[in-house]
């Protein structure tokens, strides 16, 4: 019966050794995010959202969603945390 968490372990572990020997290189200026994504972000940040911070545009209008559930999440476990401290 304690077989099979070890075995299913072992099996998640071989997957994510197999996913990050297929992951470019840190710094590979050939990697996807460097050449598709980051110089769509750099000319069009001001033009698509309006904003002149870069930083700003992308967090607010490309990845808005993004931020609003992260923002939730932390607000929902703020909001659990401190009602378990206030038990009596």
């Amino acid at each position: 019966m304690r077989l099979a968490p070890l075995v299913i372990l072992l099996a998640i572990g071989v997957i994510f050794v197999i996913a990050a020997i297929g992951m470019p290189a840190f710094g590979d200026p050939e990697n996807p995010a460097q050449t598709h994504v980051a110089p769509r972000y750099i000319a069009g940040a001001y033009k698509e959202a309006g904003v002149i911070n870069m930083v700003t545009a992308i967090l607010a209008s490309y990845r808005g969603y993004d931020t609003l559930f992260e923002l939730t999440v932390i607000f929902t476990a703020v909001t659990g945390v401190i009602s378990i401290l206030r038990r009596r």
